[in-house]
C-alpha cells in the first residue's frame, strides 16, 4: 500500500476572493482534471476552485457546516479544510486504522467521481483525507 500527498483542501466563505488570491498572488492555475470529477448532488453542493502549482493540488472549497447532518457522517471535511494523500488500497488503509483504533468516516463516492474517500482525525484534531482514484 502506498500514500502519496495529494491535495491540501482550504475552505472558505468567500470562495472568489481565495480563487483570485491563489491565483494572482500565488501564480497557480486551474487543475483541468479536477472540475470534470467533481458530484454535487451526494451531500456537498458547494462550489470548489482546483487550483495547482504543477506539483501540489489546493482545493479550494465553500465551507459548509451542515455536510454531516445531510451525510450521517461524523467527520466534515470543509469545515476547516483537512489535508489529503491519495493511496493504491483503500481497503488496506481502512484496516491499519481499524488495527490502530483510529475512527473515521467513510464516505465512499461522495464528491469526486471514482473516488474511494475516508476522513478521521490526527491526534490535534487536524483533518485527514484518505482516497483511493481509478488509475
Amino acid at each position: 500500500m502506498k500514500l502519496k500527498l495529494h491535495h491540501v483542501n482550504l475552505c472558505s466563505t468567500n470562495l472568489p476572493a481565495m480563487d483570485a488570491f491563489y491565483r494572482e498572488v500565488l501564480d497557480m492555475e486551474t487543475e483541468p482534471s479536477m472540475a470534470r470529477q467533481r458530484i454535487k448532488d451526494q451531500g456537498y453542493p458547494g462550489d470548489v476552485s482546483f487550483v495547482t502549482d504543477g506539483t501540489t493540488q489546493f482545493h479550494l472549497a465553500e465551507k459548509d457546516m451542515g455536510i454531516g447532518f445531510r451525510t450521517g457522517q461524523v467527520v466534515n471535511p470543509v469545515e476547516r479544510g483537512h489535508i489529503a494523500f491519495r493511496t493504491d488500497d483503500i481497503a488496506a488503509f481502512k484496516k491499519r486504522l481499524d488495527e490502530k483504533g483510529i475512527r473515521y468516516s467513510d464516505y465512499g463516492g461522495w464528491a469526486m467521481t471514482g473516488w474511494h474517500q475516508i476522513f478521521f482525525y490526527d491526534p490535534d484534531g487536524n483533518v485527514i483525507e484518505v482516497h483511493q482514484a481509478p488509475q
